[in-house]
């Protein structure tokens, strides 16, 4: 009796026990929900106050900024120009000056035009920090061996994206709104180029938030190739489609059929394939020696 009683009291524990264990792990799940809530928020506040910014000094900002890789007096014509001049190819590298007048078809169209480039530079500028809120909520849910390879990622991502960002602002930027610009049809004149402002705006931002995330392919080759995704002989054995996957991110990313102006955004992102394959190479190297290590 007292056997039965005790296995009684033994099977009500256990019920309890698996009763408050689903409880916290309900509790657990709402947590994470919660903290994501937190993470979100603080990333959405410090990119309205970014954007607020860029409104206060919107016309500083469209007028040195924004319209600068239209104008003749940019500082990559100037520099290409020189650098033409110093490899002894004379005016090769030379654009001729362009000069773009924008049209503004509806009521609102300025200051619609205006919100975009707050709202699309606040992304740029708190880029880092969104991904810091990002990094926070994932980092619990590493393993010490994941946090220590992930560190300094934050620096590294961001330092890829503004350098693809400069990349698409001050080098692909002006050679595919020369091209626009010069660009006829016919040889009648009868045809008046005046884009509206919305279309240069989402073609400039189209060319630095491209550019941003193309730039990104080193990183997330090695954490592909972290998890055990990718390997470097899996990267160099189909380095003919990457190369056929590149000219087609390089037609995406360039508004213009230019053909100089996806060479330019090609040869960059295959520089950067190639690296992504030592990176991968070094990984696939340090996973050889931590499996001899532990054999």
């Amino acid at each position: 009796m007292a056997t039965a009683t005790s296995e009684r009291k033994n099977f009500f524990k256990r019920l309890t026990n698996k009763g408050q264990q689903e409880e916290q792990t309900e509790m657990t799940f709402m947590d994470h929900l919660e903290a994501l809530r937190w993470h979100l928020m603080r990333s959405v506040i410090v990119w309205l106050v970014a954007a607020i910014v860029i409104f206060v000094f919107i016309d500083w900002v469209y007028d040195n900024i924004i319209l600068a890789p239209s104008s003749e007096k940019f500082v990559t014509y100037g520099a290409l120009c020189s650098f033409g001049h110093w490899l002894g190819i004379g005016d090769g590298l030379c654009m001729p000056p362009v000069k773009i007048d924008f049209l503004v078809t509806q009521v609102n169209g300025t200051f619609t035009s205006a919100i975009s480039i707050a709202m699309i530079g606040a992304v740029i500028i708190a880029f880092p920090y969104i991904f810091y809120e990002l990094w926070l909520f994932v980092k619990p849910a590493l393993s010490p061996k994941e946090k220590k390879y992930a560190r300094g990622s934050i620096f590294w991502v961001s330092l890829c994206f503004f350098a693809g960002a400069a990349f698409g602002y001050y080098l692909l930027a002006p050679f595919t709104f020369n091209f626009l610009a010069s660009f006829t049809l016919g040889k009648s004149g009868a045809i008046l180029y005046k884009p509206t402002i919305n279309d240069y705006i989402d073609s400039l931002t189209n060319l630095i938030l491209g550019c941003g995330i193309a730039f990104e392919l080193p990183i997330l080759a090695y954490v592909m190739a972290k998890i055990g995704f990718i390997t470097a002989g899996f990267l160099k054995k189909y380095s003919k489609y990457a190369f056929v996957i590149i000219l087609l991110i390089a037609a995406i990313i360039t508004p213009s059929p230019d053909i100089t102006s996806q060479v330019i955004v090609a040869l960059p992102l295959l520089l950067l394939y190639w690296i992504s394959v030592l990176l991968v190479a070094r990984v696939d190297r340090q996973k050889a020696k931590e499996e001899k290590e532990w054999s």
